[in-house]
């Protein structure tokens, strides 16, 4: 048996199977954020939420999805059929290819390669295709302004993020991101992760991530009052469905992003606490959970606020943070926190 996992169709097999396991650990892992992020909600305002459909409402989401994929498909006369029903599969698809270098404990990745973020990066710069697809396939003026919207913002904002990550790329020396966890291995815990040195990219960060997966205060594409729940107004059943599923995907993405990027990873806050994927998805749920706090309790932006903070705000700040990081990093400064593949840290 162990000469056949070395011949090519072994290897198929076990790719196979390594990929099944992280699309069910996303799929089950979007059920449960569907229902915390419903939960959150209610309970800032003051309701119960979902609480009907299973215990404590678990099986809600469950039901919500069937639903969908049970209705019927409406496509408008005067739509781009091929192109509309592309549209949210293509969304979903990136979304999903994603997290094929998105580690969850040490060697617990299914392509480990040196650029690893260069990947994530390229593959959710590709995401607002399947938006501007749906828009102006749908051949409605409201989708096709929504798309236009979304696909401004998500551009503005993918700028601001890739230039906070080189940060940390700089900081490391590597586009790894088991060697980016690593260089955070201090023996320090939790004060030895990015977040301290990179703190004010943090925040960058985090407002970005919520502008790129447009989500609330930032969620302008789907303006209820303004352009009719946006881009995917003529969707209904299964592709309404593929594109709210990429959309948490892309936003499960982003919690993974920042916890491997600022946070450690797998690492314990705690030293000597053994490491481990727990760490991992705790981290990335807590993340999740300050998502939905605040599309519970910010109110949203208007379009030129939001378009203003990223050209004239975000752009210049993590460019200035960029030169100053490399600066700190080239002169191993603050005990070469800044320079970790230099000062063996």
């Amino acid at each position: 048996m162990d000469g056949f996992f070395s011949t090519t169709p072994g290897l198929m097999l076990v790719m196979a199977a390594q990929s099944l396991l992280v699309i069910g650990f996303v799929m089950i892992s979007l059920l449960f954020l569907v229902y915390g992020d419903r939960k959150i909600w209610a309970a800032v305002q003051m309701r119960r939420g979902p609480n009907v459909v299973g215990a404590f409402g678990l099986l809600q989401t469950v039901a919500d999805a069937l639903k969908y994929v049970v209705k019927e498909v409406v496509i408008p006369a005067g739509a781009d059929r091929p192109v509309f029903m592309l549209a949210p599969m293509t969304s979903f698809v990136l979304a999903m290819i994603a997290w094929a270098v998105i580690p969850f404990n040490d060697t617990w990745v299914l392509a480990d390669i040196n650029v690893a973020i260069l990947y994530v990066f390229a593959v959710s710069s590709l995401e607002v295709y399947g938006v501007i697809m749906g828009g102006w396939a749908s051949n409605s003026k409201y989708p096709f302004l929504g798309s236009l919207r979304s696909a401004a913002q998500m551009i503005s904002y993918e700028v601001s993020i890739g230039l906070i990550i080189i940060g940390v790329i700089i900081s490391t020396g590597s586009m790894n991101f088991g060697a980016i966890v690593a260089a955070q291995d201090t023996g320090l815990g939790i004060f030895g992760w990015y977040w301290l040195p990179h703190l004010p990219m943090v925040v960058l960060f985090f407002v970005s991530a919520l502008a790129e997966t447009n989500r609330p205060p930032f969620d302008l594409p789907e303006a209820e009052s303004e352009l009719v729940a946006g881009y995917q107004v003529e969707y209904s059943s299964t592709p309404f469905l593929l594109f709210m599923a990429g959309e948490y995907i892309a936003i499960f993405l982003m919690c993974a992003l920042i916890t491997l990027l600022f946070f450690g990873g797998w690492l314990s806050p705690i030293p000597f606490v053994p490491d481990g994927a727990l760490w991992m998805v705790a981290k990335m749920a807590f993340f999740f959970f300050l998502f939905a706090m605040v599309k519970a309790v910010v109110p949203r932006y208007r379009y030129d606020q939001l378009m203003r903070i990223g050209w004239k705000v975000f752009l210049p700040f993590s460019l200035f943070w960029v030169v100053l990081v490399a600066f700190f990093a080239k002169f191993e400064m603050f005990g070469g926190a800044y320079a970790r593949w230099a000062a063996g840290i």
